[in-house]
């Protein structure tokens, strides 16, 4: 547990515990990065490279960070226990973490020499290397520029060379700050957007590209990359952002021995024909005719995926997910930019095309017709509700291509009330033979979107299926749906009825009471009660 060397001084351990609840225990706090202590206390997006792999450009993405006010750790990475604060000749420290507090280009022997500074927070051990405070390096300095560079340093701070820090640590990471957390003389500072989002099973959690019949269920977010860089070094017209994707509250659910799930991200530029628009969920051909214009380095089962990137100005499409489909939880995703961006959640519009209601006279029903349904009604010549069920189920069961466990009252009696124009809770003949009409219409699209020709349809059927019925609806209402008609996933040609029942009936409602078709409505609280009872 965090301690202090004062006896008096408690602030640090009070920090600690209330660390704790936040995550649910002590123990969730075991096993966790700089990186995370990084964002958790700061609410920025970190970023983590390895100096044997680090990118060209490194040394100017460092110097960005340091303008911006991020915070900067370094550190040497160890190969066993024994290793742990072991000391190096150079007077370095294994497994230690260093902060990086500066960047300096000096002319050393007629050459530029780029120079980094580094703190040990302890303060007890300084680097001994080329570069350090009684190095002979300094002797080849203007007199003016080493006493400016060695006076301003803290206890524990010492400079070496740039390329002497690639070769003597493992790991250097950057928490990017959001404008909130910097100080007011904060020079330049990143634009950030945030989006709160999740995966649920049978709605949006495709999995990854791997899994190209669901990976377009997942999120999907736009980002508009209006402005490129101001670096006067770099030729290429290009952006920088910053992309960071994060699983919530997953720390909470190891004492129910859930851990991390493999999460990472892919980036899409959008094809003109779907520039500007605004409520489109890219459907399974767009992924299956385009390939990711970048994507995370990796999946992987962190907290956290983030990736710096660089891309021509343009409209992009970023689709988190997890690496799996049906892996459910809470996630957030962040994006930095170093210019304005515009960013929108790509989730469809809400939107119904239905048919003009079926107007049909006795003149038009034929003869067979009216001798089942004068058979089936008895001498009242209606049909009710347990009527309607027994006639439905005796057809249904005919179709032995279908998984069914055949239609309930429940779904009888939406059928009846979407319907019955008369208030008499029964279906006279010709209401008969239009929901007759409707069930024939909804098998035919029931069939066409049983892909697999299973008898039943998945989740992910299912959205197309509505969709092809004159109904689309947006993330969260494919949540409700799922979670309200399917069986583990799975839905039967029954409940894929009676919720086409359901949808029909609010959708006309609705228009009933949209009279201007403003698509926004008043109602009072006996409508109200008329529309969900009766509804």
């Amino acid at each position: 547990f965090v301690h202090s060397a004062e006896g008096t001084e408690f602030w640090s351990a009070l920090l600690e515990k209330a660390y704790a609840k936040l995550n649910g225990s002590y123990e969730a706090l075991s096993g966790g990065s700089t990186t995370e202590g990084f964002e958790d206390f700061t609410g920025g997006v970190s970023e983590s490279y390895e100096l044997k792999k680090a990118p060209r450009d490194l040394y100017r993405i460092i110097g960005k960070a340091l303008e911006r006010g991020s915070l900067l750790g370094c550190s040497i990475d160890i190969t066993s226990a024994f290793d742990m604060e072991a000391i190096t000749f150079k007077k370095l420290v294994k497994g230690h973490a260093y902060s990086v507090t500066g960047l300096r280009q000096v002319e050393y022997r007629g050459q530029q020499e780029r120079l980094i500074r580094i703190r040990n927070p302890w303060g007890q051990v300084e680097w001994t290397g080329a570069w350090s405070d009684r190095s002979s390096e300094w002797n080849q300095l203007d007199s003016a520029e080493k006493d400016e560079m060695l006076c301003k340093m803290e206890d524990g701070e010492f400079w070496m060379s740039f390329q002497e820090f690639l070769c003597q640590f493992s790991r250097l990471e950057i928490c990017n700050l959001t404008a909130d957390a910097l100080s007011q003389d904060a020079t330049s500072f990143w634009t950030t957007v945030r989006y709160d989002g999740s995966w649920r099973k049978g709605s949006t959690a495709g999995g990854c590209r791997n899994h190209p019949n669901t990976f377009w269920i997942n999120p999907q977010y736009k980002i508009s990359l209006l402005e490129e860089d101001d670096d006067p070094e770099d030729d290429e017209a290009a952006c920088s952002f910053l992309v960071a994707l994060m699983q919530k509250d997953r720390r909470r659910y190891r004492r129910q021995g859930q851990d991390m799930h493999t999460i990472g991200f892919a980036i899409y530029e959008i094809p003109d024909e779907f520039k500007g628009s605004q409520s489109v969920h890219l459907k399974k051909d767009f992924f299956l005719r385009h390939s990711s214009c970048a994507r995370s380095e990796n999946f992987i089962n962190l907290r956290e995926v983030s990736a710096r990137l660089r891309l021509p100005p343009g409209e992009y499409l970023i689709v988190p997910s997890t690496f799996e489909p049906s892996k459910e939880a809470d996630f957030v995703l962040r994006v930095f930019t170093e210019k304005h961006c515009e960013t929108k959640d790509m989730d469809d519009g809400v939107v119904f095309n239905l048919e003009d209601e079926e107007e049909i006279t006795e003149s038009d029903i034929d003869d067979s017709f009216r001798s089942m349904f004068a058979q089936l009604s008895g001498d009242d010549m209606e049909i009710s509700v347990r009527e309607l069920r027994t006639i439905l189920n005796r057809v249904v069961s005919k179709h032995r291509d279908l998984q069914t466990d055949g239609f309930s009252m429940e779904s009888c009696r939406s059928m009846v009330s979407l319907m019955d124009k008369d208030g008499s809770a029964r279906l006279g003949l010709l209401e008969f033979q239009i929901i007759w009409n409707k069930i024939r219409k909804w098998l035919g699209i029931f069939r066409e979107f049983d892909l697999d020709k299973s008898g039943c349809m998945n989740s992910y059927e299912m959205r197309l299926a509505l969709e092809n019925g004159g109904f689309r609806l947006n993330n969260k209402l494919y949540q409700m749906l799922i979670a309200r008609y399917a069986d583990n996933e799975i839905i039967d040609f029954d409940n894929f009825t009676c919720c086409l029942i359901r949808l029909e009936a609010m959708f006309r409602t609705f228009q009933g009471l949209d009279q201007d078709g403003t698509g926004t409505v008043e109602i009072n609280i006996i409508e109200w009660l008329f529309v969900t009872m009766c509804g």
